[in-house]
């Protein structure tokens, strides 16, 4: 029967579209269907609680990010149960993404420069859109707005696919997006790229600069995407090898590579 791989976001967003990419050759390596169920909410805590609370026969898996890890450390103060570590077997990493910090055309700033001196001279100030609270657009947006030194308010959305669609309508200001979502975009000349989290330009996106040619105080810090593939504590290993050996066989797919690789997504498979 099929394997549903869950999101914990809507569409459109960089992991709803990084499991597009993986989905089919991971069917094929399966050998069954694989479908993917977007469960957005609540910071992506409805997606996590349906998956750990599943049944961990293999059928049920989570394609999460950074968000699911920092999770313990942003909510450790509430009263909720919820324990990634307890609650998930990893069944392995499977690939890393830089981000781009994008403007809505009606920005009058082109370049972090100007950026930073449009934000603060601003009588109202600026915006921009996450992927939610807590999300890795959220985090991301912030480590940068703290080394630049401007201020801004966010708005969180339910995930990147809806900050990317009023970023274009200029209902934003800013959005910190992935570059698989944001370089078709940025090259259509829908929204402006700013700046990548890369250390060194992304050969997706070689005319944005990085950080550090920005002159960001906070360019040393590693901001990546990471996903990984999880299944709710129990799966027996048998299962739980076979569906390693099926991610495995797809993020080596050769094709598979080269469409994440222009997308500057890296394929990087370890198991758990």
């Amino acid at each position: 029967k099929p394997v549903h791989l869950i999101v914990a976001f809507v569409p459109g967003g960089a992991t709803d579209t990084f499991a597009r990419q993986i989905a089919p050759d991971l069917q094929e390596a399966l050998g069954q269907p694989v479908v993917i169920e977007n469960k957005p909410g609540a910071g992506g805590y409805i997606a996590w609680n349906y998956v750990a609370s599943a049944n961990p026969d293999g059928y049920t898996l989570l394609l999460a990010e950074n968000a699911l890890g920092m999770s313990q450390a942003l909510y450790k103060r509430s009263q909720s149960s919820f324990d990634p570590v307890k609650q998930y077997d990893a069944i392995a990493a499977v690939a890393t993404s830089p981000l781009v910090l994008a403007a809505s055309n009606h920005v009058k700033a082109n370049n972090m420069a100007e950026l930073v001196a449009l934000s603060r001279s601003t009588p109202q100030k600026m915006n921009y859109g996450s992927a939610g609270i807590g999300s890795v657009s959220h985090l991301t947006f912030e480590v940068v707005k703290a080394g630049a030194g401007i201020d801004t308010v966010h708005v969180p959305y339910k995930g990147g696919g809806q900050a990317m669609n009023d970023l274009i309508a200029g209902h934003v200001d800013m959005n910190m997006a992935s570059i698989a979502v944001a370089k078709s975009l940025i090259e259509a000349g829908k929204i402006k790229g700013i700046v990548v989290t890369n250390r060194s330009r992304s050969p997706a996106l070689p005319d944005v600069p990085t950080l550090k040619e920005a002159g960001i105080k906070t360019a040393d810090v590693d901001l990546r995407f990471w996903w990984g593939v999880f299944g709710p504590a129990g799966i027996p290993e048998p299962v739980k090898a076979k569906l390693a050996k099926a991610v495995q066989t797809a993020m080596g797919e050769a094709s598979l590579r080269e469409r994440l690789a222009k997308l500057d997504i890296d394929a990087a498979y370890e198991p758990a």
